[in-house]
């Protein structure tokens, strides 16, 4: 009979220990996409969060315990996305969510987040109206196609002399929203749009696309598109011998994507939240870490990724607890001085006083031509 009740007790103490030792973190989690035709910048987002919880940790972490960082892979696709939050909200307990770099796997999981009443975080999603949807626990710490639009355009036609411009976009939420923002914005300028084109992810061949882009005669083409599509239709034009001047939003500074592109890239322009070569103090040191611990210099996303960890990581801190409402209340008082400038929030959940910057790819590196403090949207 002692051993069946000292093996009770043995059994009791273990399923005790569970809960206990999974109260010993501070867990968040991140939810991108680690497979597919993003997953060179989902990887920029993961590394940059893993620099800023490294970070905070050695610091001494947050409520007294060390940030447990839970990664997903969302795939950028709805239905991906929907389930990596579901685990980890029911399996991981996390206390904050960020993700889901794609707009439209972000869209999906915006309401899950709602119906736990969880605080989720993107620090890359930018088609506009994400922040229009009246979602409490939904905060943006990153630019919209429209903000952007706004700041560009203008340096855009008069730095190109653009009169002409094609359209070329991946077919999603953040793709048509992009292409669809700075042709508004160039048309009101009187640049004349000859063409609008989409492509599905992980296309491998632009040609037909191309065949009607030397058909229009732009002198000016606008994309919207990440490393592995982006150098991928950028080398085809180039090879097209199509000498157009190309400009765009996506990944378009980082080193990932100059390198794939190679010489292709040379005399881009790109409208982005981040580049490495912006010069501040908080950058440089930035920069610093950032190539000592991955041996390559941080892009738009690297910096997103560190940017919304040190976020949800402050918040929590200021809430005094891992209560997801304190928490919700304590992201809406951000003011979170960034390598790129300082972030607060909107009513309605949207980042707004970081720097904004135009750059040309020039002998591999984004050089900074413009720079603008992204508003408050009107």
């Amino acid at each position: 009979m002692r051993n069946v009740v000292l093996g009770g007790l043995l059994l009791t103490g273990i399923a005790a220990s569970v809960p206990a030792q999974a109260q010993d973190t501070v867990r968040i989690g991140l939810v991108q996409p680690l497979t597919g035709s993003v997953a060179y910048n989902g990887k920029s987002v993961v590394e940059g969060a893993r620099l800023a919880v490294e970070e905070m940790n050695a610091a001494g972490g947050v409520l007294g315990k060390k940030i447990e960082l839970i990664v997903e892979d969302g795939q950028c696709t709805p239905a991906n996305s929907v389930n990596a939050v579901e685990k980890l909200v029911q399996k991981d307990k996390v206390v904050t969510l960020v993700g889901a770099f794609c707009s439209s796997a972000t869209a999906a999981i915006m309401p899950v987040a709602q119906k736990y009443k969880l605080p989720l975080i993107t620090g890359v999603s930018s088609k506009a109206s994400l922040t229009e949807q009246g979602n409490p626990y939904f905060f943006r710490a990153a630019e919209t196609d429209a903000l952007m639009a706004e700041a560009f355009a203008k340096i855009l036609a008069n730095d190109l002399k653009l009169t002409k411009v094609a359209y070329i976009g991946v077919n999603d939420d953040w793709g048509r929203g992009g292409v669809e923002e700075f042709s508004r914005d160039l048309t009101a300028l009187g640049v004349k749009t000859v063409l609008t084109e989409y492509f599905d992810h992980g296309a491998t061949d632009f040609f037909t696309l191309l065949t009607k882009l030397r058909a229009a005669k732009p002198d000016g083409v606008f994309v919207a598109a990440e490393t592995q599509d982006g150098s991928i239709l950028v080398k085809q034009i180039r090879e097209m011998g199509l000498d157009t001047k190309v400009f765009g939003v996506g990944s378009w500074a980082t080193a990932d994507f100059i390198n794939l592109t190679g010489e292709a890239a040379e005399g881009i322009h790109a409208a982005v939240p981040y580049a490495s070569s912006m010069d501040t103090p908080r950058n440089q040191t930035f920069v610093q870490k950032y190539q000592a611990k991955y041996g390559i210099k941080p892009g738009k996303y690297g910096a997103a990724g560190y940017n919304a960890l040190n976020i949800a990581g402050q918040a929590i801190a200021r809430a005094g607890g891992t209560d997801a409402e304190a928490i919700r209340a304590s992201l809406a008082k951000t003011s979170y001085e960034a390598p790129n400038g300082v972030y607060k929030f909107t009513d309605k959940g949207q980042a707004y006083g970081f720097d904004a910057v135009l750059v040309r790819i020039e002998k591999g590196e984004p050089k900074v031509i413009a720079s603008t403090p992204v508003d408050a949207p009107h």
